[in-house]
């Protein structure tokens, strides 16, 4: 599959920004891409009534764009279990080019790490006549050996091998009760030591036993397995069928998450100096290796903006980001890329209109509920068509959407904006970050809010609690001026709200007294049309 490609509108969403994101998503994925739409915070009482009319469910929230491990391609994970030979775990390394192997359990939860370096050195520790508590399944895979006698449920050696080159009469020193012992095919020497406790008996050369050997060792409960080796390289390679939870790294393992973000596990990386490192995720199983390859050549996130193109209104780490695309209807601002992009910006009132464009630009007529979203954004965004910033492209536009939505503007409109003006038992906080923005116009840090009502007088005391939290967000966040628009749409105007060292600007831009800090302004429904342009103005 291609890489993913994030969509998302901008903080504090609106439903055009919304709708924006999850159109043009589908409409990505109709053209051949992996696009998934996101948004950067909560949606408001309209957005969450839209959606649910037209039965399409919010986006996640995509809280940054920073690279994450998550994000590389990190070298795969080949899985052994804590039982396996080494053997089988050398022949691992050796058939898929890899130094380390992963240890899970039966769950595939990682237990710890087997690597080269554990597989020498603990081989080399080992080169004496033990092999701990060994499976007799990993013997008969590392001897490539079979059962002559018994089976696996009454191999209970003590670990301590014997190769017996020696007379029978000149075996009993060193063989002892539960010992692994390696002979040939001579009789005698295969009946003292069955007689002297030997647990299992390994015939090298592929030979067998007689019955009389098989009859002693059946009453003695001693296992004859026998392998077609010599005894020499039988001996040699019984020590690979230690298992390698006996050789495997366990403590002092630095591993990572799938959601670290790379620039933080960087310095870890530099400072230990190991070929790899584990990657986990929630569930403690492993993703993945990561090493410092994958820091070089790290890939970014890949994201299209839609509606907004300004540094303060966008996701967290956009500078990580790889910016394919921008669809918008503001004014061009602060983003920069690193090379050319798509960016398509019409003086239209909602970049939905744009998206909807898009779909019959390509001959695709959007589904049923991705129609009725897109018009819905447009009749928000344009506040039914009544604000200065819709133009007729957006009517028509919109129209069309809603014949092939099979909704009534008119009706739909009134449900939605009944929906979203209700600001009962909200907080002056949830109302004012219900669609706000940040600008930086000029040497000023300015943020405008705004919120549509069916009547502003109904407010009442709300209006004073907004301007008390408004009073206190501008010392706490060092802006210059906050506003909030109470946009009436029954009465097409906006009671505005201020506060700020510098509310002055509201008296030169509308030509208003500024000393109570609310004001009406009749006709004013737009902020990007009415209440921007003029501070630009002012503030130039």
């Amino acid at each position: 599959m291609t890489d993913i490609i994030y969509i998302f509108g901008h903080k504090n969403p609106d439903t055009d920004s919304i709708s924006a994101a999850i159109a043009y998503a589908e409409l990505k994925k109709r053209l051949g891409f992996n696009a998934i739409a996101k948004r950067l915070g909560d949606i408001n009482q309209e957005t969450d009534f839209v959606l649910n009319y037209f039965n399409i469910p919010k986006p996640d929230i995509l809280p940054t764009v920073k690279t994450q491990v998550s994000d590389l391609n990190l070298d795969k994970v080949i899985p052994i279990s804590p039982d396996s030979s080494i053997k089988t775990a050398w022949m691992l390394m050796k058939k898929n080019n890899v130094k380390t192997l992963a240890v899970i359990d039966e769950n595939e939860k990682f237990l710890g790490l087997v690597t080269l370096s554990n597989i020498t050195s603990k081989y080399m520790d080992t080169l004496e006549n033990n092999i701990i508590k060994t499976p007799l399944r990993n013997i008969l895979e590392t001897l490539n050996a079979k059962i002559i006698l018994g089976d696996e449920a009454k191999f209970n050696s003590n670990g301590k091998i014997v190769v017996a080159a020696l007379s029978p009469e000149s075996m009993k020193p060193f063989i002892e009760k539960g010992d692994i012992v390696i002979i040939g095919n001579r009789k005698d020497s295969q009946k003292k030591a069955i007689e002297l406790g030997a647990n299992c008996l390994i015939i090298t050369g592929g030979f067998s036993a007689e019955d009389e050997i098989l009859e002693l060792a059946k009453q003695n409960n001693c296992i004859i397995i026998n392998t077609p080796n010599d005894t020499y390289t039988t001996a040699r390679l019984i020590n690979q069928s230690i298992p390698v939870k006996y050789v495997m790294t366990t403590e002092n393992i630095i591993s990572f998450h799938i959601d670290d973000f790379v620039d933080e596990i960087r310095d870890k990386m530099l400072q230990t100096r190991y070929r790899s490192y584990p990657v986990l995720d929630e569930n403690n199983k492993i993703y993945g290796f990561i090493s410092r390859y994958h820091l070089i050549s790290q890939k970014k996130k890949q994201v299209i903006l839609v509606d907004h193109n300004e540094r303060s209104q966008t996701v967290h780490g956009i500078d990580d980001a790889e910016i394919l695309e921008i669809i918008d209807h503001h004014r061009v601002a602060d983003i920069q890329t690193g090379k050319p992009i798509f960016f398509r910006n019409e003086p239209v009132g909602s970049t939905s209109t744009i998206i909807a464009g898009m779909y019959f630009e390509n001959g695709i007529r959007p589904p049923k509920n991705i129609a009725g979203l897109l018009c819905a954004a447009i009749i928000s965004d344009t506040v039914k068509f009544k604000s200065p910033t819709c133009t007729y492209i957006d009517k028509i536009t919109a129209e069309r959407l809603a014949e092939i939505a099979g909704i009534d503007i008119e009706g739909f409109a009134l449900e939605m904006f009944r929906a979203g003006t209700s600001l009962q038992n909200r907080t002056p906080e949830e109302i004012f970050f219900q669609d706000f923005k940040e600008f930086k116009l000029g040497k000023y840090k300015i943020g405008i809010s705004q919120v549509n009502t069916m009547n502003v007088e109904s407010l009442g005391e709300t209006k004073n609690d907004l301007l008390n939290f408004m009073n206190k967000l501008c010392n706490e966040k060092g802006y210059d001026l906050l506003i909030i628009m109470l946009t009436d749409i029954i009465r097409e105007g906006s009671e505005i709200i201020f506060t700020g060292k510098e509310k002055d600007l509201i008296a030169k831009a509308f030509n208003v007294d500024v000393h109570n800090n609310f004001v009406f302004l009749p006709g004013v429904i737009s902020r990007k049309k009415q209440i921007i342009p003029p501070l630009s103005q002012i503030i130039e």
